[in-house]
C-alpha cells in the first residue's frame, strides 16, 4: 500500500484502524483559484527508494508508485521471482488516467520551447500499460503482462482478472492492482468543472464524509495499492503467508449514463450477485462489505440502495465501510487498495470505520461503522468498485482455512 495515510501495509492498516485523515489542502501546485482545494497527496515518498535515480524521470509518478508498492507486496509474500518460474508470474496493473502529469508537463515544454524539447522517454513513460511493464521488467515476471483502464473500478478488475487468469491455469501467481497520481491543475480542474469534487476546504480532513447527509463530493486521493495473488497449491508449498481467498468476481456494465448511477442500482446490485455466485454462496455469509463509498450525493445513496436489495432483511447487520473517508478516492487505484484493506479486514477480525459520520442521512440507513474501528469475526467480505462509464466490480474475499 501506498496512499495518502503513509507507505507500507502496517502504515495504513495502524492508520485506518485509528480513524485519522490523509486529506489536507492541495500543495502540489497552487489551488488557489479553484472551487476544491484539498486532496489525499501521498506524503515523505522518495521514488529513489524503488527506482534508479537515473530512471525517476523518465517514468510518470504513478509508475513510481506501482513499482514502490509491488516492492513492498512482493517482499511481503516471499515470492522469488527468478528464472525457473518467472514465466508462470504475471503482473496486471492498471491506472483510470495514466501519466497526466507527464502530459501537463511536456504539453507546457512543447508550447515554450517546441517540439526539439519533447523528452525521449514521454510516451514509455505515460502510457497506462507501462506500469505492468516496469514492475515485469524489475522482477522478471514473465507471465501475463496486462492492463486494465476501467475508471475508478481499474484496480478490482485487475485483481479479479488476475483471479481468472491464474485458475484456467494461464499463470501461478500474479502481481495486480492500480496505481494513480493525477492531483493536477487539469485533473482537479476538470472533476471540478463537473462539481464531483467536495468543496468543504476549510476543514480538509473532514471533506471525505461517506454517507453522512452534509456529504458534497468525493476528495481525490493518490497511490498504489497492490497484491499478490497465487495459485493455492504453489503457495502452500513455500508456505506463504496467506491472508484470504479470492472466493468470488463479478463485473456488470450498467449502460446507463457516463458518470451517474441508475437510480435502482441495478448494476451494482447484479455485481455483488455476481461475485456471490461466482464463488457459490449466498447473501447470508457476508460479514462486511467495503464500499465503494466516495461521498458523493447520489453514489453512496444508490450503493445503500444496492446493498438492501442483495441482502434484504440481513442489509442492516452487516458492517459496511467506507475507507475512502480517510484516503480519498484514489480513482484507478482505489480498487487495489481496497482490497488489500478488505483482505486484512479478513485476516485480522477488524473492520475500518467510515469517518466524518456525524449526520446521518435518511437514505443512507445501513451499519456503516461510524468513526471508530470495531473488531469482529470477519469470514466473508465484499469490496465493491463502481466507475464512470457504468463499469462495476466486485471481489468476494473470504478466510483461509487451511
Amino acid at each position: 500500500m501506498v496512499s495518502p495515510l503513509g507507505i507500507g501495509t502496517e502504515a495504513n492498516w495502524s492508520a485506518l484502524l485509528a480513524g485519522r485523515s490523509g486529506v489536507g489542502p492541495i500543495t502540489r501546485f497552487d489551488a488557489a483559484r479553484y472551487p476544491s482545494r484539498v486532496a489525499g497527496e501521498v506524503k515523505d515518498f522518495n521514488p529513489e527508494d524503488y527506482v534508479a535515480k537515473k530512471d525517476v524521470k523518465k517514468m510518470d509518478r504513478f509508475i513510481h508508485f506501482a513499482l514502490a508498492a509491488s516492492h513492498l507486496a512482493v517482499e511481503d509474500s516471499g515470492l522469488a521471482i527468478s528464472a525457473s518460474n518467472g514465466e508462470r508470474v504475471g503482473v496486471y496493473i492498471g491506472s483510470g488516467i495514466g501519466g497526466l502529469p507527464s502530459i501537463e508537463k511536456q504539453h507546457a515544454s512543447l508550447l515554450e520551447t517546441g517540439p526539439d524539447r519533447i523528452s525521449p522517454f514521454f510516451i514509455v513513460g505515460l502510457i497506462v500499460n507501462l506500469a505492468s511493464g516496469q514492475v515485469s521488467i524489475r522482477f522478471g515476471a514473465k507471465g501475463p503482462n496486462l492492463a486494465a483502464s476501467t475508471a475508478c473500478a481499474t484496480g478490482s478488475h485487475s485483481i479479479g482478472d488476475s483471479f481468472e487468469i491464474i485458475k484456467r491455469g494461464d499463470a501461478d501467481a500474479m502481481i495486480c492492482g492500480g496505481a494513480e497520481a493525477v492531483i493536477t491543475p487539469l485533473a482537479v480542474g476538470g472533476f471540478c468543472a463537473m462539481r464531483a469534487l467536495s468543496t468543504r476546504n476549510d476543514a480538509p480532513q473532514k471533506a471525505s464524509r461517506p454517507f453522512d447527509a452534509g456529504r458534497d463530493g468525493f476528495v481525490m486521493g493518490e497511490g498504489s495499492g497492490i497484491v499478490i495473488l497465487e495459485e493455492l497449491s504453489t503457495a502452500l508449498r513455500r508456505d506463504a503467508r496467506i491472508y484470504a481467498e479470492v472466493a468470488g468476481y463479478g463485473l456488470t456494465g450498467d449502460a446507463y449514463h457516463v458518470s451517474a448511477p441508475s437510480a435502482d442500482g441495478d448494476g451494482p446490485v447484479r455485481v455483488m450477485l455476481a461475485a456471490l455466485n461466482d464463488a457459490g454462496v449466498g447473501p447470508e455469509v457476508v460479514d462486511y462489505i467495503n464500499a465503494h463509498g466516495t461521498s458523493t450525493p447520489s453514489g453512496d445513496k444508490v450503493e445503500t440502495l444496492a446493498i438492501h436489495r442483495v441482502f434484504g432483511e440481513r442489509a442492516g447487520k452487516i458492517a459496511v465501510s467506507s475507507t475512502k473517508s480517510m484516503t480519498g478516492h484514489l480513482l484507478g487505484a482505489a480498487g487495489g487498495l481496497e482490497t488489500a484493506v478488505t483482505a486484512l479486514a479478513v485476516a485480522r477480525d477488524s473492520v475500518p470505520p467510515t469517518i466524518n459520520y456525524e449526520v446521518p442521512d435518511p437514505e443512507c440507513d445501513l451499519d456503516y461503522v461510524p468513526n471508530q474501528s470495531r473488531s469482529q469475526p470477519v469470514r466473508y467480505a465484499l469490496n465493491n468498485s463502481f466507475g464512470f462509464g457504468g463499469t462495476n466490480a466486485s471481489l468476494l474475499l473470504k478466510k483461509f482455512e487451511a
